[in-house]
């Protein structure tokens, strides 16, 4: 992969350099699971371009809940949610894996989606744009996008595969809609696991201090 490249997302032109290539590593290694070098340095650019076209310097910076008036973790950040996810969804696999043969599963593209299931949250989850859709709801909606539709919009333009594309469309409510396929099947059920847990012990935060600023 070049030392950079320019992309164009959401009508801005981006410049993903190594540095940025890194921070993104850096919060979630995972990526580095990714057997396939394209496939991986896929992810990581996706989320680099994702990061550089919102108002967010860094994943972490994200409000870490499941939907942003939800409640937030006490601890933690959005990238230790698709981490935890990540490694949740390959326990299932490998757990099929080992006691159904007939059961297969594409690895690495269980462990992409599931860290770019949540990549449009740099879109409904970005500050300027709560604030700008709670001045005036009516305009173009509050949020004008959920985070999955907006996390195609990334995928696609950045040249995911469509399988790494639909978990991101589909993890939530939206896949109700269609036939999740396995790997999505897995993402989702340990998606809600994740946030169902963290309720069952108590990793909520009492107060919201992201509400009160926006």
């Amino acid at each position: 992969m070049p030392a950079s490249r320019s992309v164009v997302l959401n009508g801005r032109t981006i410049t993903i350099d190594d540095a940025a290539r890194r921070r993104i590593v850096e919060e979630m290694p995972e990526i580095l699971w990714i057997g396939d070098q394209a496939l991986r340095d896929g992810v990581t650019d996706a989320w680099a371009a994702a990061i550089a076209s919102s108002s967010l310097a860094r994943i972490g910076d994200m409000k870490p809940s499941g939907n942003y008036d939800s409640k937030p973790l006490a601890s933690g950040t959005q990238a230790d949610h698709m981490r935890s996810v990540t490694r949740m969804a390959l326990k299932i696999a490998e757990e099929f894996a080992a006691l159904f043969p007939a059961f297969t599963y594409d690895r690495d593209i269980l462990i992409a989606g599931c860290l770019c299931h949540d990549i449009g949250k740099v879109w409904e989850f970005d500050p300027e744009n709560v604030k700008r859709w709670k001045a005036d709801p009516r305009k173009v909606g509050m949020p004008s996008l959920r985070h999955p539709g907006y996390g195609i919009h990334i995928c696609l333009t950045m040249g995911l595969p469509e399988a790494v594309a639909h978990m991101a469309a589909a993890h939530s409510g939206e896949g109700e809609l269609l036939v999740r396929s396995k790997e999505n099947t897995i993402l989702h059920w340990a998606d809600y696991t994740f946030w169902r847990v963290v309720e069952a012990g108590g990793l909520f935060a009492e107060t919201d201090p992201w509400l009160d600023q926006a």
